[in-house]
């Protein structure tokens, strides 16, 4: 018990006094996960919605291909990044291994199957008879598009809560692809693990409660604009 209220002392010193890492790596962690965050929404949300709304040959397989990746392990996605971005791999020209772009990569690959499941159970929530009455006020295909993903917009944003969630407590594949470099890809999760590992569990559980106070910040943010006039 002594540790945790030392862990919430030092992370309140830390986070008012201004200290420059901590704040370094809060801004790191919001960058690297926020942008992962917005690229798997660029591309859950259009395939959850095209997955819910058409019908073709093997749908059915894609459709637990994605629920079976929402639960995809982060060192296995770490790992085949690394081989990926690794010098002689495939990428490797890139040389974006050990770099905030090789986070970003990682977390968007998680963060993507969570965001296209949540998407296509929420569009097919919707009733049937919402789309024919669309299509018979003589709406266009994007215009039809826009309308469900406007009508499904209150699961849309639990979606991206749980995508934001994903990626930004996501440790394995961080550590991995980025490796964890002071000032550079250091991030909330990945200094956590560093602080436990050498002992110093009064500065991890600092880190660990400024990183569960951040996302409460960013999903209070998200749940008041869900909750905003709420319909009966």
């Amino acid at each position: 018990m002594d540790l945790v209220i030392e862990g919430a002392r030092q992370a309140m010193i830390m986070l008012f006094t201004g200290d420059p890492e901590l704040w370094s790596v809060i801004w790191l962690s919001l960058q690297v996960s926020g942008t992962a965050t917005l690229l798997s929404l660029l591309l859950g949300i259009p395939i959850g919605t095209v997955l819910a709304l058409t019908d073709f040959p093997g749908r059915r397989i894609i459709v637990s291909l994605v629920n079976t990746a929402m639960g995809l392990p982060p060192v296995v996605v770490g790992l085949f990044v690394t081989i990926l971005l690794w010098r002689s791999g495939p990428l490797g020209f890139l040389r974006l291994l050990y770099t905030p772009a090789a986070m970003v990569i990682a977390q968007c690959i998680l963060a993507t199957p969570i965001v296209t499941g949540l998407t296509l159970a929420a569009m097919q929530a919707l009733n049937p008879k919402l789309r024919l009455q669309i299509l018979a006020l003589g709406a266009t295909r994007i215009q039809l598009l826009w309308l469900l993903i406007r009508e499904a917009r209150l699961p849309l944003l639990a979606a991206i809560m749980a995508g934001f969630g994903g990626a930004i407590s996501e440790v394995g594949a961080s550590m991995m692809v980025g490796g964890n470099i002071q000032g550079q890809t250091r991030v909330l999760t990945t200094a956590a693990v560093m602080e436990t590992a050498r002992g110093n569990f009064a500065m991890a559980i600092a880190l660990s409660l400024v990183l569960l106070l951040l996302m409460l910040c960013v999903n209070a943010v998200l749940t008041m604009i869900q909750q905003h006039r709420r319909p009966l």
